[in-house]
């Protein structure tokens, strides 16, 4: 039971990295990019402390929303963002 959950995390993953670059714009998915989602929440890293306090401040709503909008609400519940 633990390798087939653990493969529908993997799935869930890779459909999150896919879809990244469509569902977010083109000049915030340059500089940020999906990393891991572990119990709900998508880690997400980003190459620059600048691009970080952009996305932070004023586009984490909007990313969140979007991803509900295509995963539901049930797969990812929050983003953490880190430089990296």
């Amino acid at each position: 039971m633990v390798q087939l959950l653990n493969l529908d995390q993997r799935r869930a993953e890779t459909e999150i990295c896919k879809a990244w670059k469509t569902l977010i714009d083109p000049a915030l998915a340059a500089h940020a990019r999906p990393t891991g989602l572990r119990r709900g929440t998508l880690f997400v890293s980003v190459d620059s402390s600048v691009w970080l306090a952009e996305i932070v401040r004023y586009r984490q709503r909007e990313i969140l929303e979007r991803l509900h909008s295509a995963f539901g609400t049930a797969l990812i519940r929050k983003i953490a963002f880190r430089v990296g």
